[in-house]
């Protein structure tokens, strides 16, 4: 859709919303609820959401039970609320995509069931949907003891709502912020200046956003019992949001979080599985590993790329220090049978060879061609070809720079013409909403992100014709002297060999290995005495000391 705000990074200030009431809303709004054993709760938070100034005609409230026991509607309640049982699955992002399934606003929005909002928390959210269509907007929140509320009761609770007097039942008590999210406007200015992070404030507690864009970033992952917001955070990145917090959407948390009283023990069950998924928590990840969402993809045109060449470059790519990538190799590869052929002749002689040189590596995959929609992974490089390679630290290099300076397009000029192009994801996917018919989408990735251009040199790409492709030391040959070979491969090391381990220490070498088996340990001395004197006891003392 163009025509709309264009957000550099994620400073949203340049969006214009109107001013709380002074406006026509037009969107419809499905507030969804997740519900586990939220009986206590849940009448005082619906009594909040009967008080909305928001159209109650565009407002409806789902009521997602994933509780053992069924929920009954209070009396205290929006007018168009109704309650959906979970049929399969448990957790909050199941119920919550439960809930937006069986849903039908225009604008999804996200309350836990002990959330106590106020009079203007919808309105003040929808504003920016209905000013830009990727916007993902946080609500504000304090924490607080419920026992007010509850002793005052829903009816009592909608009026103050209504007159905007709720806050009086939490004077003078113990109220918290949401401290880490705090801390991270703080540092960012609301999030204007965060760029690429922003997404790690997206907390759903109290969040909201147009049903499009839960649909282009793939809804929430139902397998995640925690962690889902995180997760679904980098993916609506991904697909080019913009992570806004209001100050205006006011409400109350009604007890403390998970987080916030077993931080550890939810960090510590949630790294693993976030690390998997979310590539921008690079420092969850660690060196060498796979991961199910790659931080890079690379991806290479084989065809009519001698085999050779294209095996230097994958080769190159495979053996950088950054491990965390996939590469797709585009190529005819249905066209490769088992049928009879002239092995040394055949047409698709090069097409077979670097099929078969990597049909075991798990990182690299074949296709014929990239399918539509984003790319998988946080960064794309696209080779022109099999004519330039990266040395071995280039492309952590250029990730890196790319990360720092929050751009969203690095390109390579090859000396004979051809350009090595890294895209980031969620700069070109927000370039694509934006940007107007024939508008050339590089020009507006830079408007967004930022871009930048190096020579093939300066970026660490050399020709194909001048790299020769790395191979493991050879082992073949007469047997060798144990202790020889040994000195031999520690003063002369393999540039591919690790490291011993006793290297490192100044003025030691490791030990050469010693001939046959490894003799018994010395029997321990025995005392010659067994007495009970008291040389004899402190002899045994020393032995057990020494031991």
């Amino acid at each position: 859709m163009s025509g709309q705000p264009r957000v550099r990074h994620n400073d949203w200030s340049v969006i214009e919303v109107p001013a709380l009431g002074a406006w026509e809303p037009r969107l419809s709004v499905s507030v969804v609820v997740p519900a586990y054993r939220s009986e206590t709760l849940l009448p005082i938070v619906l009594a909040g959401l009967a008080a909305q100034t928001y159209p109650s005609h565009l407002l409806e409230v789902v009521v997602a039970n994933d509780g053992p026991d069924d929920l009954e509607l209070p009396e205290v309640r929006p007018e168009r609320t109704r309650i959906v049982r979970v049929a399969s699955g448990w957790g909050r992002a199941n119920a919550c995509h439960t809930g937006a399934l069986a849903s039908d606003g225009d604008v999804l929005h996200w309350l836990d069931a002990d959330m106590l909002v106020e009079r203007e928390h919808v309105e003040a959210q929808l504003r920016w949907h209905h000013a830009i269509d990727h916007a993902v907007v946080l609500g504000h929140k304090w924490f607080v003891d419920p026992e007010p509320v509850l002793a005052a009761g829903p009816a009592a609770v909608r009026a103050a709502v209504a007159d905007g007097s709720v806050a009086t039942y939490f004077e003078g008590r113990p109220r918290e912020p949401h401290e880490w999210v705090e801390q991270t406007y703080e540092r960012t200015d609301d999030l204007r200046s965060a760029g690429p992070r922003a997404l790690r404030t997206h907390v759903g507690a109290t969040a909201s956003l147009r049903r499009s864009l839960y649909d282009a970033a793939g809804g929430m992952d139902t397998s995640l019992v925690l962690g889902e917001d995180i997760d679904l955070g980098h993916r609506l990145a991904e697909v080019g949001a913009v992570f806004v917090p209001d100050r205006s959407a006011r409400s109350w948390h009604l007890g403390p979080s998970h987080v916030m009283t077993q931080r550890d023990r939810v960090n510590d069950h949630n790294d693993p599985y976030l690390a998997d998924r979310v590539p921008d928590l690079r420092p969850k990840r660690r060196p060498g590993r796979l991961y199910t969402v790659p931080y890079l993809e690379v991806v290479l045109d084989t065809r009519g790329q001698p085999h050779e060449a294209v095996c230097t470059v994958v080769d190159a790519v495979l053996a950088s220090t950054l491990a965390d990538l996939s590469v797709v190799l585009l190529g005819d590869w249905d066209a490769l049978t088992d049928e009879r052929r002239s092995p040394l002749t055949e047409p698709l002689l090069e097409t077979r060879l670097v099929h078969a040189s990597y049909v075991g590596d798990p990182r690299v995959r074949f296709l014929a061609e990239l399918p539509e929609g984003r790319c998988p992974a946080m960064f794309r490089m696209t080779l022109p070809g099999a004519g330039w390679a990266p040395r071995q630290l280039a492309l952590a290099a250029m990730l890196m720079h790319l990360e720092r300076t929050h751009h969203g397009l690095r390109q390579v000029y090859c000396p004979d013409g051809s350009v090595v192009r890294i895209e980031r994801t969620a700069a070109v996917s927000r370039a694509h909403l934006v940007a107007d018919p024939g508008e050339d989408l590089d020009d507006v990735v830079d408007e967004l992100f930022g871009s930048w251009w190096l020579e093939a040199e300066d970026a660490g790409f050399v020709a194909v014709a001048d790299m020769r492709r790395p191979r493991l030391p050879g082992i073949a040959g007469p047997p060798l002297d144990p202790a020889e070979s040994w000195r031999e491969l520690h003063e002369r090391p393999h540039p591919h060999a690790r490291p011993h381990p006793n290297a490192a220490k100044a003025g030691t070498s490791p030990r050469a290995p010693q001939s046959g088996p490894r003799p018994d340990p010395a029997p321990e001395p025995q005392p010659e005495s067994a007495g009970t004197d008291r040389a004899s006891l402190l002899a045994r003392a020393r032995r057990r000391l020494h031991r």
